[in-house]
């Protein structure tokens, strides 16, 4: 006997938390499912940045003959790819070299400002309505550079953000001193995107989850799908290891897993894993200030209450969220070019997890083209936690019928 519930919401990371808040809020009853611990996968062990920066798209001009400079000193480099040769991670890779281009890039900046903007508000005010106790800062976020070229094209990065209306201040050396005392004195330069801010995430989605419950959520830890069924364009039933669902509406909001939980259904979802790890340090004499880019390492550097994340790589198409110690000792090592650090440092933890990434660096948003009662909220890479309240109030408009204020259309499903 299938268990009846309105909306099923698939995947308890920063997406699907949030589209369960909003949905409460809009007075919709919501089952969600996570195939671990809600609140506590990918989302919990990132970087914590919220970001409406980052409007350039991870598909632009120029990426592919970076990645491939880098890949020529993999000690160093920010970025891996798996050697596969399965169909369908060749097509995502073919799809993503298509679309390293201006034209990406120019549609791709206004669907992901509007997001990146309306969730650096939601942040805000679900924080205050909501009374989390998160670390939350919103003293932007530092780029740090030692290299001339790497600045320069800081400087191009900030006059991107300028054309559209962005806040970003170039810094040269005294000045990015000034700003953070604890650059090291190799770093020349930086760019400060004021409008950006950071938290801690493991502890903001604990509370969100907790707070979804307050509201009447019915949530499944460790309660993967494992099937499907469908019955003239709707999903009848999803089920589960223990039991089977019956739901009005289903949400997929599974992430990197997000293709392998509707594989049965004949719907083309071209998103592949890029798994980053973090460190996580305790006992920090001197904090930095802020949140820290570190521009020619692409290493992310997070101040908590207490502690330090130091977080960092991207390796398309790796699937295992296993740590891998050498990698973390890499990061570790990067960040000690750019900042003052203890030596040794007293590690709380290390982690892996996995960004879902599209080939063009645009999320899913939107109902199937198939499905009349599946709704996708999948796709975001790097940002799914800096999008993650702005695609919860989208998909709450969408089920309502109601106009979120902007163009949603790119991101709708854009492979058949």
């Amino acid at each position: 006997m299938a268990v009846k519930t309105d909306v099923l919401v698939i995947g308890g990371g920063p997406i699907g938390l949030h589209c369960a808040y909003y949905l409460l809020k809009a007075g919709r009853g919501v089952t969600l499912l996570d195939q671990a611990q809600a609140g506590a996968g990918s989302g919990a062990g990132n970087a914590g940045h919220i970001v409406p920066s980052h409007i350039v798209p991870l598909a632009a001009p120029g990426v592919i003959s970076t990645a491939l400079k880098w890949m020529l000193d993999p000690p160093r480099s920010p970025f891996g790819l798996k050697w596969s040769l399965q169909p369908a991670y060749l097509a995502w890779l073919i799809r993503f070299a298509a679309a390293c281009t201006e034209t990406n890039v120019t549609l791709a900046i206004p669907p992901l400002k509007a997001l990146g903007l309306l969730s650096a508000q939601l942040f805000a005010e679900i924080i205050a309505a909501e009374n989390f106790d998160c670390s939350y800062r919103t003293n932007g976020l530092l780029f740090l550079y030692k290299t001339q070229s790497a600045f320069e094209a800081g400087k191009q990065e900030a006059e991107i953000l300028h054309r559209h209306g962005l806040p970003a201040e170039v810094l040269e050396k005294t000045a990015v001193h000034e700003r953070e005392p604890a650059a090291l004195e190799s770093v020349i330069g930086g760019v400060d995107f004021s409008g950006d801010a950071s938290l801690d995430p493991a502890h903001y989605l604990r509370l969100l989850k907790a707070r979804i419950v307050q509201m009447g959520a019915q949530v499944h830890d460790y309660t993967p799908v494992t099937g499907l069924e469908t019955k003239n364009g709707t999903i009848t039933r999803v089920f589960t290891p223990t039991e089977a669902f019956q739901p009005a509406l289903v949400v997929l909001a599974a992430g990197a897993w997000s293709p392998q939980v509707v594989r049965g259904l004949r719907l083309n979802l071209p998103i592949q894993p890029a798994r980053g790890y973090s460190l996580t340090v305790v006992g920090v004499k001197n904090l930095p200030r802020g949140a820290l880019l570190l521009g020619e390492r692409k290493v992310a550097v997070t101040p908590f209450e207490g502690k330090l994340r130091i977080t960092g790589r991207l390796e398309i198409g790796e699937m295992s969220t296993v740590p891998n110690p050498l990698w973390i000792q890499r990061i570790e090592s990067a960040a000690r070019e750019y900042i003052q650090l203890d030596q040794p440092l007293e590690i709380e933890e290390t982690w892996a997890g996995l960004r879902p990434t599209t080939p063009d660096g645009l999320p899913i948003i939107g109902f199937s083209p198939r499905h009349k009662n599946l709704l996708l909220a999948t796709g975001h890479a790097m940002l799914g936690l800096s999008l993650a309240p702005a695609t919860g109030q989208v998909v709450a408009n969408l089920v309502m019928g109601v106009d979120s204020g902007f163009d949603i259309r790119p991101f709708r499903l854009r492979w058949l």
